[in-house]
């Protein structure tokens, strides 16, 4: 499908103008030839195919890299409600108090006495419904010493984190399967990219804590060995002994790991 669009001389010359970086940066995207120069001299009442193309490339780079604007103030999610839609209804806004914007489930250190030594704990959009729309969101992470955030991916979010107390070795995966890795102490920030696998060990002998910013109200989690192996229904044995190189009977024993605690 091609744009057309009817314009006066002297703005289809404004808009080449404006376009011909675009044109020149982007050229690998089409090819100009004879048969489509644009002649500006002449009395057509439409944009030549070039100029068609360029636009349509130009407003689809505009339309992709831009969150969309929020529609009002304010939309205090309404965790209770029944409708389903991309995100929460919102609550009436004569029901709308300060405590919808308000949360101290961060403030104190988590326990971190379970598989793998680690807590996270959210400051999203359903602990604090007022985040509703606003796609932003906090978690807090908390390692005993040898404590592991297992490698996971937020498929919603990049993720920053901030190192509130000890050290940290952190790193992700790229899609062409190299590893990003740092060390990190108190006071440090590392970023993660949206849906990249990810992790975060604490190789020190103290416990260690980090504030983790979110562009989501709700990032999503996705810890790899609970989504392959602790999935309901399961995943066959048979796709995980043929994805990971080894037997039916490894996975078994695999599976019976990340079952869920009666």
């Amino acid at each position: 499908m091609f744009l057309a669009f009817s314009l006066p001389r002297r703005k289809s010359h404004l808009l080449l103008q404006s376009l011909s970086p675009f044109i020149n940066y982007h050229s690998q995207l089409f090819t100009v030839t004879p048969s489509t120069t644009i002649n500006m001299a002449s009395q057509t009442p439409f944009l030549s195919i070039s100029i068609s193309l360029a636009l349509a490339a130009f407003l689809f780079f505009i339309t992709v890299s831009a969150d969309p604007d929020m529609l009002q103030d304010l939309c205090v999610a309404d965790l209770s409600s029944g409708i389903k839609v991309n995100g929460f209804p919102c609550k009436d806004a004569a029901n709308v108090t300060s405590l919808d914007f308000f949360s101290q489930g961060i403030a104190n250190p988590g326990l971190t006495n379970n598989t793998f030594g680690a807590l996270v704990t959210g400051a999203n959009v359903m602990t604090i419904p007022g985040l509703n729309t606003l796609g932003v969101s906090l978690a807090r992470i908390d390692y005993a010493p040898g404590g592991l955030n297992p490698p996971h991916t937020h498929p919603r979010a990049t993720e920053v984190v901030y190192v509130l107390e000890g050290t940290l070795d952190v790193g992700f995966l790229t899609t062409a399967n190299k590893l990003i890795a740092q060390s990190l102490k108190k006071g440090d920030v590392f970023a993660f990219p949206k849906g990249l696998v990810h992790f975060q060990k604490n190789n020190g002998r103290v416990p260690a804590s980090v504030v983790a910013a979110f562009n989501s109200q709700l990032p999503g989690t996705q810890s790899l060995g609970a989504t392959l192996f602790g999935s309901t229904p399961p995943v066959p044995d048979s796709v995980l002994a043929q994805a990971f190189q080894t037997s039916p009977g490894t996975v078994k024993h695999i599976k019976t790991k990340f079952q869920p605690k009666k």
